[in-house]
């Protein structure tokens, strides 16, 4: 699984240009207003491969508009996580891009306890056991998401 982290020499600015432009095409597909608040939102959360929390992400903003208050980034949030453009990492209470937008998942991650950096690996096998395994305890699963905490191959 050392591909979903990025290696050394990752060309990060093609990385979260596709992104964005993957955005971009899932909103023209289903009708979608991608502003240019939830646009910057969205390039702020892959300006790296870390997980980034509200205010963290409202202090890069304010840098270009200094009135951006946290409702704003909040809001911008909820569309690109109800669209699929970001996933919240529940314990870090920070968000991280989708790194496949155009299919409906929930997100299975790996974090790196050293370097901070998350990676997305979207595994329906793994949904899927979670919902066979909880479905045989009559559990109905509302939340499917996966988070593994660990080291990437450069901090290992």
């Amino acid at each position: 699984m050392t591909k979903v982290f990025p290696k050394k020499g990752h060309d990060h600015g093609l990385c979260s240009g596709r992104a964005l432009e993957r955005a971009a095409g899932v909103c023209r597909e289903k009708g979608l207003r991608l502003t240019d608040l939830r646009r910057r939102v969205l390039e702020i959360v892959w300006t790296g491969h870390r997980p980034f929390g509200a205010y963290e992400i409202l202090e890069i903003l304010r840098r270009a508009r200094p009135g951006a208050q946290p409702p704003t980034v909040y809001r911008a949030l909820d569309f690109l996580m109800d669209n699929g453009f970001v996933h919240r990492i529940e314990s870090l209470n920070a968000f991280v891009g989708c790194s496949v937008p155009e299919r409906g998942h929930r997100g299975q991650f790996l974090i790196c306890r050293t370097c901070g950096r998350a990676a997305e690996i979207p595994d329906n096998g793994i949904e899927a056991a979670i919902s066979k395994s909880a479905a045989e305890v009559g559990f109905k699963v509302l939340r499917p998401t996966v988070e593994v905490e660990g080291l990437c191959p450069r901090c290992r």
